[in-house]
């Protein structure tokens, strides 16, 4: 996890607070100092899963030594990471005669493919994340399946409609992290 990346906290049906980790620990632990059964839950709002803390936790990860750590394949200095693919014959043929091999080539087709289709997978993204939130939070209240059912097709002005009656809080954090979800693709 990154040190920049982003949360939000829900008590019950209200946001609590949104920021780095130490900035909802802190808050999470103030709010459990006056309440110390409020109900909170936390949220990635990069992907929209939910997520637990150590509230004895500083937002600090503890140093650790890797050079214990085994080094599998790949380049890890420069984020590659080897997994297996599974092609046919004549396609590891047809790779085997491109210049660079294999992985320079399936390399270039990938940005290609992502060039090409810009929208798509963002808008899947935000569809996930907005999804993931929903069924944690939303997954009792009035229209939660017809509103899933918009957002997954691309219908803003149903999804907003179908939402609409949901508790403030919640209405408007599945609308941010729906947002990328309705662009049109292809």
């Amino acid at each position: 996890m990154t040190t920049d990346a982003k949360f939000t906290a829900f008590d019950g049906d209200r946001n609590l607070a949104a920021g780095s980790r130490a900035e909802l620990v802190a808050a999470i632990n103030a709010r459990l100092s006056r309440q110390p059964d409020a109900a909170i839950l936390i949220f990635d709002d990069a992907t929209g899963v939910q997520v637990d803390f150590d509230l004895r936790d500083t937002g600090h990860p503890a140093p650790r030594s890797t050079a214990d750590e085994p080094r599998g394949p790949g380049r890890p200095k420069l984020g590659v990471t080897a997994r297996e693919v599974t092609l046919l014959p004549r396609h590891w043929d047809w790779l085997a005669k491109q210049p660079g091999g294999a992985s320079v080539t399936l390399r270039r087709l990938v940005e290609e493919a992502r060039r090409a289709n810009p929208g798509s997978a963002d808008a899947r993204d935000a569809q996930e994340r907005a999804y993931r939130f929903m069924s944690a939070m939303a997954g009792n209240l009035p229209g939660f399946e017809e509103a899933t059912r918009a957002l997954f097709a691309k219908d803003r002005e149903m999804f907003e409609t179908l939402i609409r009656d949901w508790p403030r809080s919640i209405r408007d954090y599945a609308d941010t992290l729906a947002n990328g979800a309705f662009e049109a693709t292809g």
